[in-house]
């Protein structure tokens, strides 16, 4: 994608996710990073479903301002995903943040090292492993930092992530473009609620059957 084609996929799927409850009021935040190393963010404060794409904040490599409305504080944690996550996804060019609903009750009630287990083939396939990163205030430089560890560590083991959950506050997602992200994040946040409508707790998928999608569908587990 050229910058206009960014900036329009970026408002679409802003307005995508707030029309279907993904995001509410000014929570969560788009990343798109362009060929140039720059990249355009959604404003501080904005509301994902009512973006003008003349209005998007582009910064620079090092997260300088460089046109449109102030840059949400996230661009540090978003700047710090790219640099880890292209490690081992070089096509990495999109991160999607929100406060779903249901990813984030799981972290009110649990305290796990990873979000969800293994309960369902998609869930597999299409997202992976989602590390928990301890609470830390919005924009904390320490819950960045923590977070390109943690990426860096489970790719370094082979698993590498497409997403890592921020406790009491949301997922992180990242893919190839907005629209995979968007489904990215709709997987997770669907694996989530079932988790939570769900009782007893599922028993996880099996190594046989999770070997068995690692083998039929490149899975992400």
């Amino acid at each position: 994608m050229n910058a206009t084609q960014a900036r329009d996929e970026i408002c679409r799927v802003g307005r995508s996710l707030f029309e279907r409850g993904y995001v509410h009021a000014s929570a969560g935040n788009i990343s798109v990073r362009l060929y140039d190393g720059s990249f355009l963010i959604t404003p501080t404060d904005a509301c994902l479903g009512f973006l003008d794409p003349a209005r998007l904040a582009h910064v620079d490599a090092h997260g300088a301002q460089i046109s449109g409305d102030r840059a949400s504080k996230t661009i540090a944690l978003h700047a710090r995903i790219y640099g880890a996550a292209r490690k081992f996804h070089p096509d990495t060019s999109c991160i999607i943040h929100t406060h779903s609903t249901h990813c984030v009750a799981l972290t009110l009630a649990m305290d796990e090292p990873e979000l969800l287990p293994a309960i369902t083939p998609y869930f597999v396939m299409k997202v992976g492993h989602v590390p928990v990163i301890p609470y830390h205030r919005p924009g904390a430089a320490e819950a960045a930092a923590l977070t390109a560890q943690v990426i860096n560590d489970y790719g370094q083991r082979g698993t590498p992530l497409r997403a890592v959950m921020l406790s009491r506050l949301g997922p992180n997602v990242w893919h190839d473009s907005p629209a995979a992200a968007m489904a990215t994040l709709e997987e997770l946040e669907e694996t989530a609620r079932l988790r939570m409508i769900s009782n007893p707790m599922p028993s996880p998928l099996s190594p046989a059957q999770i070997d068995e999608l690692r083998s039929t569908f490149n899975a992400h587990w």
